[in-house]
């Protein structure tokens, strides 16, 4: 393993994340906001500063890029991007210390969504956040929903082969669709896929009331499946059947497979159409939306708006994009245990929603009817297919060890919350909330609550389950093995 090397290409982010962190000050440039201007020019010089640095370091490394290296500079990088963009909060004064900073960048970039903010809407006369703030906030979200490295590749095309295994280390989920051979490409194609369906979003909430300003902001965090809102109520603010529909719309298209909509670009509709684990991750919405719907008939006085309300937050739940236009606390058991089982399941592999992911119980399903069917037949040997292509066994034992890891950290992260003195409700979903990359969970960390009353020490190790996540876990657990550091 080469540190030059990593230290050389987390520096090419760092100049990046710098560069990126002027559009906040051009946002509050535009709104007369001059001292937060002042704070993000600060914060992007000392981010490009710091890139620089570690490039000068890493000058006349090795150009190529091993597999531990691509693991090394994956998990730093979105180190780096919190301990970065946490600057610009702290200095900004959008939050009241530098862990909470880290805290909501961290969420930002992961596109999970939970905050520690207690009031962002400007409408209440208690705005205590400038819009550029706001604004970075949702840019991390859109920067992270992709994924950083993913544009750093199509960027940093000397990156070759080594640009292969970061794409791989960075893309949430098992992507079952090839698009091209060429990782650049591959990238590239993604991203513009990526910036042409936000712009879609953006214009149809704009059509719907919203102005520009919280249109971009929605738009940028609905297609990253974050869930930062420029007003504290997040969509029940706008109160409206119209931004709800269009918001459920995309958030379920941004559950998809991205590479679907290549192929879809392409002309190759009927492959696309006929996913496997599209159908499925839409008959589990669907079904889970028929639950929800005729538990809250009662709540919200007709089946119409039950299913307006039941739609939205099951959207909202299995894409891990956390907006919320009810607070589902107050939901009935059946409902709840509905939603918190979404939290765990995710949307499809290749997508920017967090979870599971619908492949991996797809393939863990098929299994465990393998061993089951093995029980009493074991002189049989069957493949596990899905979508009916063979799974090949090793990537079986991949996705049983992301299982365990996903289990033990969720447990052993909730015993550590609650041990800091938080009911075992709020702890377990609250871990399951930042480790799904969700958001919101329940009781004290519901959808109209904040994670802004946690320890110190609490924010910190969510905060990693939140990376741990978004990282498919095994990248950075990988970092914790002894021998990943020998030569």
């Amino acid at each position: 393993m080469s540190y030059r090397t990593a230290a050389r290409l987390l520096g090419q982010l760092l100049v990046f994340l710098g560069a990126a962190e002027v559009a906040p000050a051009l946002i509050g440039l535009a709104y007369g906001e001059d001292s937060s201007v002042l704070a993000y020019l600060i914060g992007a010089t000392i981010t490009a500063v710091l890139g620089f640095t570690l490039m000068r370091f890493g000058r006349g490394s090795d150009q190529t890029i091993h597999r531990r290296d691509a693991l090394l500079v994956v998990a730093g990088g979105w180190v780096a991007a919190g301990l970065s963009g946490a600057i610009c909060f702290y200095l900004d004064t959008a939050v009241p210390t530098y862990t909470d900073g880290f805290f909501e960048t961290i969420s930002g970039f992961t596109t999970t969504g939970s905050t520690i903010l207690t009031q962002v809407d400007p409408a209440t006369g208690l705005f205590d956040i400038s819009h550029a703030s706001l604004f970075w906030r949702s840019m991390t979200h859109w920067l992270g929903g992709m994924g950083i490295i993913v544009l750093f590749v199509a960027i940093f095309p000397q990156l070759g082969v080594g640009g292969k295994l970061l794409f791989r280390n960075e893309v949430p989920g098992p992507i079952t669709e090839g698009l091209k051979p060429r990782i650049k490409e591959t990238s590239a194609a993604l991203w513009r896929i990526y910036l042409g369906i936000t712009v879609v979003d953006m214009i149809a909430l704009m059509a719907c009331g919203m102005d520009l300003f919280d249109a971009a902001n929605h738009a940028m965090a609905t297609l990253a499946t974050g869930g930062y809102s420029t007003r504290g109520a997040s969509i029940a603010y706008y109160d409206s059947v119209s931004v709800d529909v269009v918001t459920t719309v995309f958030m379920l298209l941004a559950g998809v497979n991205f590479s679907l909509y290549y192929l879809i670009r392409r002309g190759r509709w009927k492959k696309a159409a006929t996913d496997r684990e599209l159908w499925t991750y839409m008959a589990i919405a669907v079904m889970a939306t028929v639950i929800v719907a005729l538990s809250i008939i009662e709540r919200h006085g007709g089946i119409f708006e039950a299913f307006r309300y039941a739609a939205f937050q099951v959207a909202a739940i299995i894409t891990t994009t956390g907006f919320g236009t009810d607070d589902f606390n107050q939901y009935p058991p059946m409902a709840k245990l509905v939603l918190v089982g979404l939290m765990f399941v995710g949307g499809c592999a290749g997508s920017t929603a967090g979870g599971i992911k619908i492949y991996r119980l797809m393939v863990v399903a098929k299994a465990t009817w393998r061993e089951l069917t093995h029980a009493f037949q074991p002189q049989l040997v069957r493949a596990i297919r899905v979508g009916g292509q063979v799974v090949p066994d090793a990537v079986v034992g991949t996705i049983l060890a992301f299982f365990a890891l996903f289990v033990g950290i969720w447990v052993t992260a909730s015993i550590i919350i609650a041990a800091m003195g938080i009911d075992i409700v709020t702890s377990t979903t609250a871990v399951a909330a930042t480790l799904g990359n969700i958001g919101p969970g329940l009781e004290r960390v519901g959808s109209i609550e904040n994670f802004a009353f946690i320890p110190v020490g609490g924010k910190w190790l969510l905060s990693a389950c939140m990376i741990l996540g978004r990282l498919e876990i095994v990248t950075v657990a990988a970092l914790l093995v002894p021998s990943f550091w020998r030569r």
